[in-house]
């Protein structure tokens, strides 16, 4: 049987997915949208110019909307009496508040959806909301309560939730209401991880890189990084979904290529593809190369086609999205540095200890960048990161943390600094 799902962007109707029979899925967008001077494409890698789009994107990009964590999918899949592997069926579930603007609405729901009909807030007071985040991270896979008829769904490994905070209040939405934040709890394998990216974000800032506002939530002694989503803004008392997508779905690849080891962009392919859509090519270009030092120079190896997103606008406004989850892996002794790889290549390079000043050089050449220009920002980020690193660590234990994690954080990335340092002044590198 032939079942279809509703793409709704500010309640419009952008188009539709269809599952025929034997699994297969097609996006066709509506007319009335295609035809509208201020157009935009549901996805870079499904453009107006084609009315329909087969399954090869249409799967990337619903895939690239959800966990990537199999606890969470297998957990949703026997919620749903669904297959985990049946990616419409998935979404057909959690898909009413997804990252960007788009919301997937099954047929039966559209006029209740679009009325406001199924709008409501069930709010968390501190216990509520330390009894949330005790339980996601003691079990990883806990990213909603039984209870919750609030459907949202987040992509990434990580054990994150989705929230509404307004007024100083948190509170789970449904209907039309939108999330404004993601709260992502501690890990037992990465301990102080939520401080760690905390710093990390704040750091990033202090050098000048716009990424995602972030706060250290405490509550009854259960820890979390509240990340504001910059996919979401007030308008007055509304809450307005902004269209996004990340460099994955922007190229039509599955999630599962989100490194370049297992096929996924590089440098190269992602600084073309920005240079090719961005309204400010050249700012954003300069942006994602900045991001790309950034992360060698914090030892940060998480930095894959995921964690770069673009935001698309009316009329087909595109920049690149501000920064998020970074972190550092420089606070752990379990990992051998000389073992660690980066997300992206830098100049063919993966190893962190084995890139050098000409790697660098070469990987500006690729991103079609002055070799000397990058070399001398690259200078100038691990110049500023020890004054920066310490002044973010001031700040966060101004706002009551203590995690160990921070100071051998800021100890671990002045030494990293330095390393950079010589490595850029060493002519035999």
């Amino acid at each position: 049987m032939t079942s279809e799902l509703i793409a709704l962007m500010a309640g419009e109707e952008v188009g539709r997915v269809t599952r025929y029979p034997r699994g297969r899925l097609t996006f066709a967008y509506a007319d009335a949208w295609r035809e509208a001077p201020s157009a935009y494409p549901f996805s870079l890698s499904m453009p107006l110019a084609a009315r329909e789009h087969g399954p090869d994107v249409v799967e990337a990009f619903l895939w690239g909307l959800l966990p990537d964590n199999e606890m969470v999918l297998e957990r949703w899949a026997r919620k749903f009496q669904v297959s985990a592997r049946n990616v419409f069926a998935l979404i057909e579930h959690v898909g009413e508040d997804c990252a960007g603007a788009v919301q997937f609405v099954h047929p039966d729901r559209l006029a209740a959806i679009q009325s406001g009909a199924e709008d409501g807030i069930e709010w968390l007071d501190e216990a509520d909301l330390a009894a949330r985040l005790k339980a996601l991270r003691e079990d990883h896979a806990a990213w909603r309560m039984p209870r919750d008829v609030g459907q949202f769904s987040l992509a990434g490994a990580q054990p994150k939730t989705a929230v509404l905070h307004v007024q100083g209040k948190w509170g789970i939405p449904r209907g039309r209401i939108a999330t404004t934040h993601i709260l992502k709890p501690p890990t037992g394998a990465f301990d102080g991880h939520a401080e760690n990216e905390h710093l990390c974000l704040r750091i990033a800032r202090k050098l000048g890189m716009p990424t995602a506002s972030t706060e250290v939530l405490q509550a009854r002694g259960e820890v979390a990084i509240a990340v504001e989503r910059y996919d979401r803004i007030f308008s007055g008392k509304d809450i307005v979904r902004v269209h996004q997508e990340d460099v994955c779905q922007a190229l039509g690849l599955p999630p599962t290529r989100k490194y370049q080891n297992e096929g996924g962009p590089g440098v190269a392919e992602v600084a073309n593809l920005i240079r090719l859509y961005s309204s400010a090519r050249d700012e954003d270009v300069g942006r994602f190369v900045d991001a790309v030092l950034f992360n060698f120079l914090i030892a940060g190896p998480d930095a894959h086609a995921k964690n770069y997103s673009l935001l698309i606008g009316a009329s087909a406004r595109i920049r690149l999205a501000p920064l998020y989850d970074i972190a550092s892996i420089l606070p752990y002794d379990d990992y051998d540095l000389h073992k660690v790889k980066l997300s992206m290549k830098v100049g063919g390079e993966y190893g962190l200890l084995d890139i050098r000043k000409r790697h660098i050089e070469r990987m500006a050449k690729d991103a079609r960048l002055v070799p000397d220009a990058v070399l001398a920002r690259f200078k100038d980020l691990a110049q500023r990161l020890p004054d920066a690193a310490s002044e973010a660590a001031a700040q966060a234990a101004e706002a009551g943390l203590t995690s160990h994690v921070i100071e051998r954080l800021v100890s671990r990335l002045v030494k990293r600094a330095s390393a950079c340092l010589s490595l850029c002044d060493d002519p035999s590198s």
